[in-house]
């Protein structure tokens, strides 16, 4: 087998690995919708719906003792970072087997063992957990990098420019990844930002800048390796602008009256998993084992909603639980 062929198959392989996490994402936000729809879930639901190339593609890139910070609309960096099914969505449930032990819900997923530092109800609240767990790595020199996810609103907050500005003085490794869905809650990015490039903002620290498709998952990984790399090796921080769309409105249930129907329509003839289903047929990758990955996927799903349901809410006994630290000894 020459070298070329080896890398061609192995590069496929890789990319029949992408496509089954992304699946496991859209399968898993189509079924959460429904449940939130049908009153099953507590709080708020932000869903992934299109965007799953972008979590898939930067946590491809990462180690596992690598740490990423989320949004509201955390659910698949969650997925993409490795946290468990059924753990995910107890919590969605608010149940005691939840990964946060039912005290987090939608927003406030976070599973630090596998250095998922957290979703945020709060937009722009990752950039000071990133660049601080960017610090923790430097300074105890572990090789850690961290990744903040954060929307294109999340990038005209202050915190955004405090972090990058810090993150570039101290050379920390962490990778800044910007989601351009267009829309921040229910505003269109044309009208709360002054430039059209996101990127070009890094210029401003001195830092590389990078605008992708975010919804070419072979761009979104390859993109994403050059900067971890680059952080990992002690270069400093990036800032990468993935260009991609949501399908759903700001949350579940949203009206969307903010946006033209016609436009998302047109958005999602680039569906980023039918690209990649594309680009496996032109691999001879065959139909039936695309689909048996969405097979797999809905019944993981399924096995975990009946986790969820089945698992027993916390004890009110224990709302107080993990909010204060115990008192040191002396």
């Amino acid at each position: 087998m020459s070298e070329s062929t080896a890398g061609s198959r192995g590069a496929t392989r890789d990319l029949i690995g992408l496509h089954r996490t992304m699946v496991r994402i859209r399968v898993f936000e189509e079924r959460v919708q429904e449940l939130f729809l049908a009153r099953k879930l507590p709080g708020f639901v932000h869903v992934y719906l299109g965007e799953e190339a972008v979590a898939v593609g930067v946590c491809a890139a990462l180690e596992p003792a690598d740490y990423i910070t989320s949004t509201h609309r955390g659910h698949g960096h969650s997925i993409a970072k490795g946290v468990d099914l059924d753990r995910l969505m107890s919590e969605l449930f608010g149940k005691e087997t939840g990964v946060c032990r039912g005290r987090g819900g939608s927003m406030h997923v976070a599973d630090f063992g596998l250095g998922m530092l957290g979703a945020n109800g709060i937009v722009g609240g990752g950039f000071g957990l990133a660049a601080g767990a960017g610090l923790t790595s430097s300074l105890r020199n572990t090789g850690q990098v961290a990744v903040c996810f954060f929307g294109d609103g999340g990038i005209n907050k202050g915190t955004f420019h405090e972090a990058l500005n810090f993150a570039a003085v101290m050379h920390l490794p962490v990778v800044f990844v910007c989601e351009n869905n267009q829309f921040a809650q229910y505003t269109a990015r044309e009208l709360t930002t002054s430039v059209r490039d996101l990127s070009v903002r890094a210029a401003s620290y001195g830092i590389p800048g990078e605008t992708v498709d975010g919804n070419d998952i072979e761009a979104v990984r390859l993109s994403a390796t050059v900067a971890v790399d680059r952080a990992r090796r002690g270069d400093g921080p990036s800032l990468l602008v993935m260009e991609t769309y949501r399908y759903g409105g700001h949350f579940v249930g949203d009206m969307e009256e903010y946006r033209d129907k016609a436009a998302v329509e047109e958005r999602r003839q680039r569906d980023p998993i039918a690209l990649v289903e594309d680009r496996l047929a032109g691999r001879g990758v065959a139909a039936d084992d695309v689909a048996a990955a969405w097979e797999d996927a809905r019944r993981e799903v399924e096995r975990a909603v009946e986790f969820a349901e089945a698992s027993p809410y916390p004890d009110a006994s224990t709302a107080l639980d993990g909010l204060f630290a115990p008192e040191a000894r002396r």
